[in-house]
């Protein structure tokens, strides 16, 4: 059996089971599942960048928009508070869709 130990996301247990497979699961406590999602950040963000195509790109920043909802949750906020911050910080400084790129300053 092969030895993941890493967090998945809730239905593949059961997409394991329902193919014949068996599998041993934990419900993480929450200091660990906020470490787990943080690691998952990261191999998501590694997966994203070595994304071969724009549309395994864009599956891969799925996935990391479900990470980070999860985070945001953990965090005692939702997805609609983290969408007013970002839009907040957009309205305020701007986001990235003008490819400004700083140089340096005086």
């Amino acid at each position: 059996m092969p030895d993941y130990q890493k967090l998945v996301r809730d239905r593949i247990p059961h997409i394991i089971r329902a193919k014949g497979e068996s599998c041993r699961i934990r419900v993480l406590g929450l200091p660990e599942y906020r470490k787990e999602l943080r690691a998952k950040l990261q191999e998501e963000l590694q997966e994203y960048l070595e994304a071969a195509d724009p549309a395994d790109a864009l599956e891969e920043l799925a996935d990391m928009l479900e990470v980070i909802r999860a985070l945001a949750l953990v965090h005692g906020s939702d997805a609609e508070q983290l969408e007013a911050i970002r839009s907040e910080k957009a309205e305020q400084r701007g986001g990235f869709t003008e490819r400004v790129y700083l140089i340096d300053t005086d």
